[in-house]
């Protein structure tokens, strides 16, 4: 009578991870960054959406400094 032969298990791939992300989990991220860099970009619309007047200073401040 002979022993069963057990198969050896699949050796785990490493560097390589199957996540699978929902849709908005990139959306989301993505359009408020190109909100912000749009109020960023343009401080006087940030100004009109804020209503307040330092938030609008703090947009404006940031645009100087990025060199626009």
């Amino acid at each position: 009578m002979s022993a069963p032969t057990h198969t050896p298990p699949h050796p785990a791939t490493r560097g390589r991870a199957d996540i699978r992300l929902p849709w908005w989990a990139l959306a989301l991220p993505t359009l408020a960054f190109i909100t912000l860099l749009a109020l960023i970009l343009n401080p006087s619309d940030a100004q009109a959406a804020a209503g307040d007047p330092a938030i609008a200073h703090l947009f404006e401040r940031i645009q100087q400094l990025a060199g626009h």
